[in-house]
């Protein structure tokens, strides 16, 4: 990949990325399009250098590139085209990377949901769905477009959680960094004072030993967090403890009502873009419910989804869930009724995310203060500590 600076006969100038064997090919390709290059530079690819960090293909990127297709196939342009477009002018390496490969598949006879299919940890199983639908129907200009919308209300979502904790994690920062600077500096030169001094105060005895034992052993302590969470990471990694967490989250109060939230938000906008494409309810459900993470509440659609194949009606399969409360339930009623399920299911998701972005401007909110009072006690309370302990001197003094 060389990234590269070309002008045209006119002097305009151009810039981008060219993915080429050496720079005389890349030289050839610019010159093909009627550019003259003036600076042609390789590109650091994932993995290389020393302090480089791997990765992959984010969220904003997929959003970027989905939103980008759609408005090159709705102009007109073919999809091959498209993305090879995208790639030379726009995309950062790894997303061209990515787009190589895959209009590499579809030169050679592949589908583009075939070729997405390939890249799993990018490209969701619903998002392949859809694409093959798309391509089946003719109709990959709208599908690209609500996919568009649906990623980019979760890269908001994202965007909104990160925004809102870095405060909290800001304060937590300083409180650990105040903690260490006092049991680094400031108790080790107080120490001194109460050489010779019997039957210290129980508090008194705790915090000396704490610092001591901070400092004798901290770069223990950081090893072992630094492995802890490694082991942590891995562990969650493991089916049989995911199943265990989604078990577990489903019975903590609090965490209960986002993590139902956030499986009907997938759930439901999923169905919502399936009957948009024009799939049948049942085939819907059957892909969709592949969009839900948490392997409890999949399994109580899994069962919802044989009582609708055996003729039972999709809302009293439904009420049998976890996921939709009653009121969610009479609007499937409406729109079975109607036979206008789409609407019901966008209705629902819609007024889903609406709920989680209360439920997360609400913890948040309530994150600050706790996390001020955590760092206020916890310093507060070393510090009365110190104080107490300079006072018992003067008491033993006497």
């Amino acid at each position: 990949m060389f990234s590269y600076r070309a002008y045209d006969n006119s002097g305009a100038k151009f810039e981008g990325e060219l993915d080429a064997t050496d720079k005389q090919g890349v030289i050839a390709e610019l010159k093909s399009q009627g550019l003259l290059a003036s600076e042609i530079k390789p590109v650091v690819q994932k993995g290389q250098g020393i302090l480089l960090f791997s990765r992959g293909v984010t969220l904003a990127d997929l959003e970027f590139l989905t939103a980008e297709l759609s408005l090159l196939l709705a102009s007109g342009v073919r999809i091959d085209r498209g993305i090879d477009i995208i790639r030379r002018n726009k995309a950062k390496p790894v997303l061209a990377n990515l787009l190589g490969d895959i209009s590499k598949d579809i030169k050679g006879g592949s589908s583009l949901a075939e070729s997405v299919r390939k890249h799993p940890k990018v490209f969701s199983p619903l998002y392949c769905n859809l694409v093959e639908l798309g391509e089946s129907s003719g109709n990959l200009v709208q599908v690209f477009h609500d996919l568009a919308v649906d990623l980019k209300f979760s890269r908001d979502l994202q965007s909104k959680i990160i925004s809102s904790l870095t405060y909290p994690l800001v304060i937590l920062f300083v409180c650990i960094l105040s903690i260490f600077f006092v049991f680094n500096f400031i108790i080790p030169r107080m120490s001194s004072m109460f050489d010779g001094v019997d039957n210290l105060p129980w508090y008194t005895s705790a915090l000396l030993s704490a610092s001591e034992w901070l400092n004798n052993y901290q770069g223990l302590l950081f090893i072992g967090i630094l492995i802890g969470g490694v082991g942590i990471y891995v562990l969650f990694k493991r089916p049989e403890v995911k199943h265990w967490f989604a078990g577990i989250s489903l019975s903590l109060p609090v965490i209960k009502s986002a993590v139902i939230t956030v499986e009907r938000i997938r759930f439901n906008s999923g169905i919502a873009l399936m009957l948009s494409a024009g799939l049948a309810i049942d085939k819907a459900l059957s892909l969709c419910i592949g969009n839900v993470s948490n392997h409890h509440l999949k399994r109580e659609l899994e069962i919802a989804r044989d009582k609708v194949k055996r003729g039972n009606s999709l809302s009293q399969a439904l009420r049998q869930t976890s996921i939709y409360p009653a009121f969610f339930i009479s609007l499937l009623e409406v729109g079975e009724e109607s036979g206008n399920l789409e609407s019901v299911f966008s209705e629902i998701a819609k007024r889903s995310k609406q709920e989680f972005e209360s439920w997360t401007g609400r913890i948040t909110t309530l994150l600050e203060p706790l996390m001020i009072l955590f760092m206020g006690g916890l310093v507060g309370g070393i510090v009365i500590i110190m104080l107490l302990s300079m006072v018992s001197i003067n008491e033993f003094g006497v």
